[in-house]
Formats: structure tokens, C-alpha cells, sequence
């Protein structure tokens, strides 16, 4: 396999640090950086490509990173750095033993595999890497069949948004769906052969409490940005606005987005256990 070594901070180590840093350059290359063992672990595991496996051969490695290297094939070979490139490549106070470089994934719904019931969630304008990332792990697990993601937001790829998922950004179809007719023929095209979506617009005004609705039948549920909530364009594609009831005494006027995401989900998947 090819192994290339690099001693100073040129222009191929630079490109790592872009895929860490840059939006632009990640969709320009349409790679990204992946540290973690769980999160190494799930992309191989799901099939995603790995372009390059990075160490150091000069820092302590265990048994998994040494078999992750040997075992797993990389579409352009493997980058050695100096320990002190990987020391400042590394976003982890003790530094990485074992980083990849991943191809991107196309936004293709096709990517989606329903059950035989949908369980979606869509969440608009995402201002926040952890809580993009959370919510991922949510439906991860919650056995939700995948996320939509519209509007301008945070990037899906930044490092902050896969650590935070703890692994299950490689589980979950995540496409990102930035057209109003794309998300209306999305929505036309479940409908057509599951039944009828209902799309659940969340809202901390409404009079439908979340419990209230039944979600044994195919759902989406519309989570707005943790400043603005929901846009006004999507609100037409709901066909109900729920609200999770809070304490009277409450001084709370509403729950953080990831929190309310992991009620809604909760909510759908114990009324489908009954």
C-alpha cells in the first residue's frame, strides 16, 4: 500500500489541516477528517470510503489502531506525519494515535432505506455543531430511518458535528436538502409509497400536545433552529404544529433543540412498541 511521509507543514499537510478547518476546501475536495476510534470504527463499519489513514509511526499505537491499518484499504494509501504534525492535526488534548481521511457522501434520498413505517426528522437551519450532532445520535438511537436537513446552516461534515455523534453520523442517512421543491417531492414520493407522511412542525405555541398526535403512522417531524425556530416557508408542509408541555412553574420557555428532538423521538417510538 502506498505510504506517504511527510516532515513539515507543505502543501499535502496543509490539505489536511483545510479538511479540518476550511467548509470551502472540504466540499472543494469533497473529503473530510475523521478522529475518534468509535467514529473511525462506524465509517469503516458502514461502508464509507477511506481515502487515507494518518499516524504517527513515532508515538505509542495499540493493538486497534495497528489492526485498523492493517485491515482496512485506502482509496489513495496511508499518511505518516512527525509526532509533532499530529500533535497539532489532532482537535483531542491527548493526541490521536490513528485519524482518516473520508470521501463525502452524495445528498441523495435513495441513501434512505425506510422500514416498513417512516420515522424522519427534518431540522432547519442548524446554528449549532453540537446540536446537529446530538441530534444524529438521536436518531441513531431511536432507529429513525434519517434526517433532512434545509436552510443555511452549520456544516454536516465540520469535526465538531461528527465527534459529537459519537459515531452514528455513519449510521444515519443525513441529506441535506436545501430546495423547497426537492423537499416537496421528497415528502410526495414517501407518501406515495408508505401512505400518507405527516409532517409534525414543533412550535412551544400550539395546542396540539406532542403525546396527543398519533405517530404510529409515517412521521416527520420538523425542528426549527435553536434561535428563529421553524422558517415560515416550511411551515406549509406541516400538517400539524405539537408542542412537549413544560411545568406550569416552569421558568424554561422552551427546551434546547437536541432535548426536544430526543422527546419527539422517545414519544414515536414508544407508541410503536405498545
Amino acid at each position: 500500500m502506498k505510504v506517504t511521509k511527510i516532515h513539515s507543514k507543505n502543501a499535502a499537510y496543509q490539505k489536511l489541516e483545510v479538511l479540518s478547518t476550511n467548509r470551502n476546501k472540504r466540499y472543494k475536495y469533497y473529503e473530510f477528517l475523521v478522529e475518534g476510534v468509535r467514529n473511525i470504527n462506524e465509517a469503516i463499519k458502514n461502508g464509507w470510503e477511506i481515502v487515507s489513514l494518518i499516524y504517527a509511526p513515532s508515538l505509542p499505537m495499540s493493538d486497534w489502531a495497528k489492526g485498523v491499518i492493517k485491515s482496512t484499504r485506502t482509496t489513495e494509501g496511508n499518511i505518516e506525519l512527525d509526532a509533532p504534525l499530529m500533535q497539532d492535526l489532532s482537535d483531542k488534548e491527548d493526541t490521536s494515535e490513528l485519524m482518516a481521511v473520508v470521501k463525502m457522501r452524495p445528498d441523495d434520498p435513495e441513501q434512505i432505506r425506510f422500514k416498513s413505517v417512516p420515522l424522519l426528522a427534518l431540522f432547519d437551519r442548524p446554528s449549532n455543531k453540537g446540536n446537529l450532532g446530538t441530534i444524529i445520535r438521536t436518531l441513531d438511537a431511536m432507529g429513525a430511518d434519517g434526517l433532512i436537513l434545509t436552510g443555511h446552516g452549520v456544516d454536516l461534515y465540520d469535526r465538531e458535528v461528527v465527534g459529537a455523534s459519537m459515531g452514528s453520523f455513519f449510521n444515519v442517512p443525513v441529506i441535506r436538502m436545501p430546495r423547497h421543491d426537492d423537499l416537496a417531492a421528497f415528502i410526495a414520493d414517501v407518501s406515495e409509497k408508505y401512505g400518507a407522511l405527516q409532517v409534525v412542525g414543533t412550535t412551544a405555541h400550539a395546542d396540539v400536545i406532542l403525546r396527543e398526535l398519533d405517530l404510529t403512522v409515517p412521521t416527520m417531524f420538523m425542528i426549527g433552529c435553536e434561535t428563529d425556530g421553524l422558517s415560515e416557508g416550511l411551515r406549509p408542509f406541516c400538517t400539524t404544529m405539537a408542542t412537549i408541555p413544560m411545568a406550569e412553574t416552569s421558568s424554561a420557555s422552551s427546551f434546547n433543540v437536541a432535548c426536544a428532538a430526543t422527546v419527539m423521538m422517545y414519544e414515536a417510538v414508544r407508541q410503536r412498541t405498545k
